[in-house]
């Protein structure tokens, strides 16, 4: 993206080496951001319960509160109050596939590894905001709500509901949802499913899918007591039929 086509939008950077802090606020706020910036894991906590933000890059290792406590502190806070999701970047220097992956279960959106480039950082922004305003959830013919086995997505308010009752998703897991709930008889291989949602070539190695897949239907099955996606072997999963 252009410096003619600026991001207009809210980021929270959440980041205690105050020399990377300082090097990323300058580069969004040239970038035509509005940031906001913590030093450590209370004052980020203070910032996301009292305003709310299109994105919040976030350090795992902080004083105070982890970059774990905070992201179910934002999740907990945004279901309760009703609000928009809010996407997570996390940056951070542990390069291990463990530590990324543990991230995104607890609900980061992203990760990257320090050091970074900050024109990555940037593209990696666009897109999970592309993600969470649901630019990509584009649906023909008008359906503003579809069910499944009781379960409902409203795409008007990006939200999934069991009689009534929210479920929780990261913006993967409800792009990952979407893609099941608009092709009921489809059958999803990995590669399949990667492609879709992060728009990458699917690595055969990467536990990616997997972490994805196991955190989406565990949910739904605590919400529902029953099986809403299901395993088709050696092919990948689909949607149960009713």
């Amino acid at each position: 993206m252009s410096d003619s086509k600026k991001l207009s939008k809210e980021v929270l950077i959440v980041e205690d080496d105050k020399e990377i802090r300082s090097l990323l606020a300058n580069f969004l706020t040239e970038k035509g951001m509005a940031v906001t910036e913590a030093k450590d894991g209370d004052e980020a906590d203070s910032f996301i319960k009292s305003k709310t933000f299109d994105v919040i890059l976030l350090d795992m290792m902080l004083p105070y509160k982890t970059g774990d406590e905070l992201i179910k502190i934002l999740r907990d806070n945004k279901s309760r109050e009703g609000n928009a999701y809010t996407p997570v970047i996390v940056i951070s220097a542990k390069a291990e596939l463990e530590t990324r992956l543990d991230a995104i279960k607890s609900g980061a959106d992203d990760y990257i590894t320090k050091p970074f480039d900050l024109n990555e950082v940037y593209v990696r922004i666009e897109a999970v905001l592309r993600r969470s305003e649901g630019g990509e959830y584009v649906v023909g013919d008008n359906e503003e709500v579809l069910e499944a086995l009781g379960v409902k997505y409203d795409l008007s308010a990006n939200e999934v509901t069991f009689e009534g009752k929210l479920i929780k998703l990261t913006a993967k897991e409800m792009k990952l949802l979407l893609l099941f709930m608009k092709n009921p008889k489809k059958t999803f291989s990995k590669a399949n499913l990667y492609k879709s949602v992060w728009e990458d070539e699917y690595i055969y190695e990467d536990n990616t899918i997997n972490v994805h897949m196991s955190n989406l239907r565990k949910k739904l099955l605590d919400a529902t007591g029953k099986e809403i996606i299901e395993t088709v072997w050696g092919i990948g999963y689909r949607l149960k039929e009713e």
